[in-house]
């Protein structure tokens, strides 16, 4: 029985890594890294990517690195994007054929 498990939004390790933990509301951090109070609420529920200027501002807050918060919504985007095209990509996508050196020059004898 394989279970398919879901990709995690950003938004939800923002909120049940960070916020929750530390005690902070979502209105505090959009206050204190000087965005809307939308932008961090879009993120928190799913509804929004975090972009590089929210990574930015997200890495200067919590001193972590801004490939941080850009890794895991680039991860998301990924797996999302995966499990959308798998069947599809498969149809369409045409592997490339590694040829050798020796198999071109044995052919021109």
């Amino acid at each position: 029985m394989n279970k398919k498990i879901e990709p995690i939004h950003p938004g939800e390790i923002l909120l049940e890594e960070f916020l929750i933990p530390m005690e902070i509301s979502q209105y505090r951090l959009a206050q204190d890294i000087s965005v809307p109070a939308r932008r961090i609420n879009e993120i928190v529920l799913g509804k929004r990517a975090i972009t590089a200027d929210t990574a930015l501002r997200l890495s200067e807050y919590f001193g972590l690195s801004e490939r941080f918060w850009l890794n895991l919504q680039i991860r998301y985007n990924l797996e999302v994007e995966k499990d959308r095209l798998k069947d599809r990509l498969k149809r369409e996508i045409k592997k490339f054929e590694k040829v050798s050196y020796y198999s071109v020059t044995a052919e021109k004898k």
